[in-house]
């Protein structure tokens, strides 16, 4: 009798877990955090070659991602929100999805079925997620132009939340190079 008790209960924490809605994400702390961004080159899935520093001069979003992960799954509305706000931005976010343990067909599925129009970076050997220190997605990254990390935000996010925290970090930014 315990162990159908037990049984229930882990079933019921297994389907509240799946049902969970993303969180408004957190910022967490990183070794990282006001230094220079971990120089990482790698391909995006459409072949074009991705150079963490020639991203030098904008604002840089990496969002670790796999796409059988559910907060990924279900922040993937406000990502592709933020994208799209950002193409009508004078000085647009640069936005890149890094592909965390995935395979470049399931990848490309989600994002046909889904929709997100930015390109998406292979970690083939999990050299970007070790640079950054990424021990489960989601995580977004947010880089300054001048190429430091300035932010670690672990745990899905809602619509709105990106745009409240570039918004921050784009103020002390123009606040401390004056």
């Amino acid at each position: 009798m315990v162990a159908g008790v037990v049984g229930l209960i882990a079933i019921a924490l297994l389907v509240m877990l799946a049902n969970a809605s993303p969180s408004d994400g957190e910022t967490a702390s990183s070794p990282l955090l006001g230094r220079a961004a971990p120089a990482v080159k790698s391909t995006t899935l459409d072949g074009d070659s991705f150079d963490i520093s020639r991203r030098r001069g904008s604002w840089v979003m990496l969002n670790f991602f796999n796409s059988t992960c559910v907060p990924c799954i279900q922040e993937h509305g406000a990502l592709a929100d933020f994208v799209a706000a950002q193409t009508t931005q004078p000085d647009a976010v640069e936005f890149f999805t890094i592909i965390n343990d995935d395979n470049d067909d399931a990848v490309r599925s989600f994002f046909k079925a889904n929709g997100g129009d930015w390109p998406k970076v292979k970690d083939s050997d999990g050299a970007i997620s070790v640079a950054f220190g990424v021990a489960k997605v989601p995580e977004t990254w947010i880089i300054d132009p001048n190429g430091f990390v300035r932010m670690r935000v672990v745990g899905g996010v809602k619509t709105g939340f990106l745009e409240d925290r570039i918004t921050e970090l784009r103020q002390q930014f123009e606040g401390s190079s004056r």
